[in-house]
């Protein structure tokens, strides 16, 4: 489609140059020779781009602009005139022309002048169309589910998001932590601004360190530069610190700072640097009880912990799984290329039934995998792993039946039989078993029964 322009000027003369002249580059032109005629042609068709003259009787170039942004804000002008002045030029601006030009001109120069302002233009809208298109990828309806807990969830995300406050979001592995975390930020003020994401658990401390406070050139083997660290990248947006908990206490001390006095100090740097960051984190561990085991301190947990965000297992809200199951079909269909499929009445029964420890990305890897190995455009249980096809008690301790069990032998299948019930939450089965998380942790080390539970319940 050719660009629309309207060119604004009282001299019949330079409306009609500009109208042959521009047609032959083609542009759409039409021309008013008054102000009001030109704010008559505005309101009944849109234009690409406006050229006013700023001297014309009657109503002026500045006038025009003024009407123009009273009922369309992001119309292009371009103003011209005979009066070659830096004032001139600061007054079309300051009243929102994108640029002037100064008769006489070339045609040249008139051709450089519209393509740089429709240049621009075409840049600014399609900004606010990826602005736009990535504002509904990481819209709160992305967090799939009708159930109560969910419609809660969202409903409570969505104040907070407005707030610039400190927000933990705390739930299990494969709940969906990242999707709150991104819908919170590109439904804040703060949306404009980059979302900075880190796995805290990913890395050792001492290049954690260096990943979110940067480093000066040789403070260490490796410095070979100097690097900005993710709070600085992450200036005038947010931070998203994914497994909050695994921080070391060393790193907590200088996390603790950040939140104080918004400052970080690169390694190796002396000064600290200045920072406007809205912090957000996530966990699933029970923060509260690592408190109490020293393992976190209380209080940059209480300066985490300003506004708490918790989410719900899937086998809590199992009445979602239909749905998710629905919609996990019909994405990797697409992302395979293959004939969309469908899901057998049996075959949802058996995912319904099904306790999901590892969450939604379990569902979600399950649902996966059928669709790719399944020969048929219906899935039946046999397309999904035995476990949810078949399930059968899980083999809780060993092969082996001593006669008479020792009193190790006893605790440990105790401790296994209780945190099978819990369905892993340590800090529960602590309570029941009538003893504190760190030696719960130590038990389970000692008894070797994390890599056995791990398997089985997919943590």
């Amino acid at each position: 489609m050719q660009p629309r322009i309207l060119v604004i000027d009282d001299e019949d003369s330079m409306c009609n140059f500009m109208k042959i002249m521009l047609s032959k580059e083609g542009f759409e032109v039409d021309s008013a020779s008054s102000g009001m005629e030109g704010i008559s042609f505005l309101k009944q068709k849109n234009y690409d781009l406006v050229i006013a003259d700023m001297n014309m009787p009657g109503m002026t170039g500045i006038e025009v602009l003024k009407e123009v942004k009273s009922f369309r804000t992001d119309q292009e002008l371009i103003v011209m005139t005979a009066y070659a002045s830096v004032e001139t030029a600061i007054d079309a601006m300051k009243h929102g022309a994108r640029d002037y030009i100064t008769k006489p001109f070339k045609l040249d120069e008139l051709k450089i002048v519209i393509n740089k302002s429709l240049s621009q233009k075409n840049l600014e809208q399609e900004n606010t169309s990826l602005k736009k298109r990535l504002k509904e990828d990481n819209s709160f309806d992305k967090f799939i589910g009708v159930s109560e807990q969910v419609v809660k969830l969202k409903s409570y995300a969505k104040q907070v998001a407005l707030a610039d406050s400190t927000v933990l979001i705390r739930g299990e592995s494969g709940t969906g932590k990242d999707l709150v975390a991104k819908a919170i930020h590109h439904n804040s003020p703060r949306s404009d601004g980059p979302l900075v994401t880190i796995n805290c658990g990913a890395l050792p401390e001492n290049l954690l360190e260096s990943e979110l406070f940067g480093h000066k050139k040789g403070s260490f083997t490796g410095a070979i530069r100097d690097k900005d660290g993710l709070f600085k990248v992450a200036d005038g947006g947010s931070l998203f610190l994914d497994e909050i908990g695994n921080v070391s206490i060393g790193m907590q001390v200088k996390l603790l700072r950040v939140l104080e006095d918004k400052l970080v100090t690169p390694v190796g740097e002396t000064k600290p640097v200045k920072v406007d960051v809205r912090l957000i984190a996530a966990t699933n561990s029970d923060l509260e009880e690592d408190v109490k085991a020293g393992r976190f301190r209380e209080d940059l947990f209480y300066r985490l912990n300003v506004i708490p965000i918790d989410i719900p297992s899937l086998r809590e809200r199992k009445e979602d799984i239909s749905l998710l199951v629905k919609h996990f079909i019909q994405l990797h269909c697409q992302k395979s290329n293959s004939v969309m499929k469908t899901i057998s009445g049996t075959a949802l029964k058996l995912l319904s039934a099904y306790q999901w420890p590892g969450n939604v990305r379990e569902l979600e890897n399950t649902i996966e995998r059928a669709v790719l190995l399944s020969k048929s455009d219906i899935l039946k249980p046999d397309d999904f792993p035995q476990k949810i096809s078949d399930p059968v008690p899980m083999n809780v301790i060993s092969e082996s039946k001593p006669e008479t069990p020792t009193l190790e032998s006893i605790e440990k299948a105790y401790i296994h039989f209780v945190m099978s019930q819990t369905e892993g939450k340590k800090t529960k089965a602590a309570k029941i078993l009538g003893i504190d998380a760190s030696t719960l942790y130590r038990k389970i080390e000692r008894y070797k029964l994390k890599d056995d539970f791990d398997k089985n319940l997919g943590k």
